[in-house]
């Protein structure tokens, strides 16, 4: 596979070659027309031009007629290539060589020191001819009037400047190939570099605005991922806490029982102990695969009529005896009779679920859990999970659904979770369409709601 530098080269030669036979092609036409209508002028000039010279030169007219020949011979620079030239002394009889006449010397002498003019097809080139007297010789001048071909020198010079245009084309050429790979080749390594696993990858921005653009869209990945991991990497730490904890009381009323090393009147707690801790590491999975099929494209939703007072009662009737053995007190606030939606029921009360297991999971005893329902705005509704907790930061607010995050911020200072269980009504509200949202509450704590498009 060719490389872009020797593509990009490539395509400048050959826009340079074809540029450059255009022109070639333009200009041998425009100046092939201007040998074909210059040829008489040219003839008639140049004549002129030796005879003056044979005239007023008193060293040339003083010598001998042959003398002046070979003088006028030396002229022969004054012709176009194919151009004639002669000299015969005048009244003479000499004979002279085509496509000169006799005639052209008998006019030039009868024509009283003016140039005479003639044109003549001799061989299939006709020929303007001018003949002019300079003393007693007359100088004979012809040029080529039908030929539209260059000459050689002409055809030597744009040569030449064919040459000259591919060579630049091919140095420009190089010149930008080298402007846009460089730059290319730096993103390229960077990338191999972020495959690799290497992070903090920075890639400065240079060469084409285009290229360029990539070089800036890989330098904002490379931070994205740098973050992204860290969350990941926190939140598997957060996990791993959560997952710890109760495995270390499995195993270790488990090696107990084993060993016969409890009392009797124990064994019962201490199965009470891993029954606990078993179901909250049951609660904690189920979380992480919830999660997972969320994140999967294949998760499904299954629209139907709900009705969220219904919902948010049957919610408060299952955390009742959970409730009771933590002393919190849970009431239902709903100012309608009824609240019909169209959405996934059986999703929507996992997001309500998940809000009530987590306000129990970290409530005080006494304080007080509000489920509650209510109209949003037109074409939108909300269902609430209130508490009478601590409460959250301000600057908490905005990230309380981000995995995770208020696990990292508040553990050991009050007893938290894995995370799990917000993220996961963070994106089970935005599959049904709407949003979750965390404000102070009236109780004095948090306020989670879901808020969802009524139709």
């Amino acid at each position: 596979m060719r490389s872009l530098t020797t593509r990009v080269v490539v395509l400048a030669v050959v826009v340079a070659l074809a540029s450059t036979l255009i022109s070639i092609a333009a200009f041998a036409a425009l100046v092939g027309t201007e040998n074909a209508n210059t040829g008489m002028p040219l003839a008639v000039s140049n004549a002129g031009v030796i005879a003056a010279s044979l005239e007023d030169n008193p060293l040339v007219g003083r010598q001998p007629f042959g003398s002046r020949v070979r003088v006028v011979r030396a002229q022969r620079q004054l012709l176009r290539g194919g151009g004639r030239l002669a000299v015969v002394r005048a009244g003479s009889s000499e004979t002279v060589a085509p496509p000169f006449t006799a005639d052209d010397v008998t006019n030039a002498e009868q024509a009283s020191g003016q140039a005479t003019q003639s044109r003549r097809d001799v061989a299939g080139t006709s020929w303007a001819i001018a003949a002019q007297v300079a003393g007693d010789a007359v100088v004979l001048v012809a040029e080529p009037v039908n030929r539209r071909e260059l000459t050689a020198p002409q055809r030597r010079q744009l040569a030449l400047v064919g040459l000259l245009s591919l060579v630049v084309g091919g140095l420009a050429g190089l010149a930008l190939a080298r402007g846009a790979t460089r730059p290319l080749a730096r993103v390229a390594d960077a990338a191999r570099r972020l495959t690799a696993g290497e992070r903090g990858v920075q890639v400065v921005p240079a060469g084409p605005a285009e290229v360029a653009d990539v070089a800036r869209a890989l330098d904002t990945l490379s931070v994205a991922l740098g973050h992204s991991e860290a969350r990941q990497r926190e939140f598997l730490l957060a996990v791993s806490h959560e997952l710890r904890t109760p495995l270390t009381a499995v195993s270790g009323y488990a090696e107990a029982l084993a060993e016969g090393a409890l009392p009797v009147e124990q064994v019962p707690a201490a199965a009470g102990v891993i029954r606990d801790e078993a179901g909250r590491l049951q609660h904690r999975v189920e979380d992480l695969l919830a999660l997972a099929r969320l994140e999967a494209d294949d998760f499904r939703i299954e629209l139907g009529p709900v009705d969220l007072v219904a919902l948010v009662q049957a919610a408060a009737l299952a955390c009742a005896p959970r409730a009771v053995r933590a002393h919190i007190p849970v009431s239902v606030q709903c100012p309608v009779a009824s609240l019909p939606v169209v959405t996934d029921g059986e999703r929507l009360r996992q997001a309500v679920d998940a809000l009530v297991d987590n306000a129990l999971r970290v409530l005080p005893e006494g304080a007080a859990l509000v489920l509650a329902c209510h109209p949003a705005g037109p074409g939108w509704a909300a269902v609430e999970v209130r508490d009478g907790g601590p409460g959250l930061a301000p600057e908490d607010l905005a990230v309380a659904f981000e995995r995770g995050v208020l696990t990292q911020r508040y553990r050991g200072t009050r007893t938290v979770g894995s995370g799990l269980g917000l993220a996961l009504v963070g994106e089970l509200a935005r599959r049904l369409g709407g949003h979750a949202q965390a404000s102070p509450a009236a109780e004095g704590g948090v306020c989670f709601a879901v808020v969802l498009p009524v139709g």
